[in-house]
């Protein structure tokens, strides 16, 4: 990645499905070098907010800025993000590598198979047999393949659905490891998690989402204890 990303912005984004608040009056920043956890009971408007930031969803109101340029619903600046979801995101008839030099090439990466092969290396994939297609792999498998999809690009910001789900607790652990280097590289990084424990131990930021509003962000110098996480959570999204 070349130079630091900017500041992604939030300012009174909302958000309304068929005359439903998904979300109302959202402002946050999302800065590059931490890891940013999205929190909040089911329904709180996290999946949203995550969709608008992927640039998929457009708010009804306010606005997002990346910098100084305005991430739009369908904006170029989506080349410069990567996003892992529930959905891994993949060809399940194409193997690991034909997977990653597909999508190297749908975002014109030079030498595809190379970036393909350090990827696939970096996530613990390079052992696979050359020939077994993705949808014979394990949910731990492809999830390590998706985000290896993700950052085939060299992308700015990193977007991701609840990463740890059907990961056992080494995959969850390799998954912290990935993330900090992801922090570490200066990137943004943005997801949606109900694991607290797993928040706690990650993230630099803490932002909770409660009926679609924020009633939580805090960037603590010392990081967050899970005890302290889980009884901040508690009260916050008490109904």
């Amino acid at each position: 990645m070349t130079g630091s990303p900017p500041v992604l912005r939030l300012a009174n984004v909302g958000k309304i499905y068929g005359g439903r608040r998904a979300l109302a009056g959202v402002s946050a920043a999302f800065e590059p070098g931490r890891v940013a956890a999205v929190l909040g009971p089911n329904g709180a408007g996290k999946s949203t907010l995550l969709g608008i930031l992927s640039t998929l969803v457009a708010p009804t109101t306010g606005e997002v800025r990346w910098g100084q340029a305005p991430l739009a619903h369908g904006s170029h600046l989506r080349a410069r993000i990567g996003y892992v979801g529930h959905d891994p995101g993949l060809y399940g008839d194409l193997t690991a590598l034909e997977n990653l030099i597909l999508f190297a090439a749908l975002y014109g990466v030079a030498d595809g198979r190379e970036r393909a092969d350090t990827l696939l290396a970096r996530v613990g994939l390079s052992d696979v047999p050359a020939d077994a297609p993705a949808r014979t792999f394990s949910r731990g498998m492809l999830q390590r393949l998706a985000l290896a999809r993700a950052l085939t690009h060299d992308p700015a910001l990193l977007l991701f659905d609840e990463p740890a789900a059907a990961l056992d607790p080494a995959g969850a652990d390799w998954l912290a490891t990935e993330l900090g280097a992801e922090r570490a590289a200066g990137r943004v990084v943005v997801l949606v998690t109900h694991d607290l424990e797993a928040a706690a131990a990650i993230a630099n930021q803490v932002v909770i989402l409660r009926r679609g509003r924020v009633v939580f962000d805090e960037t603590p110098a010392g990081g967050f204890g899970a005890a302290a996480l889980r009884a901040t959570y508690e009260a916050k999204t008490r109904a």
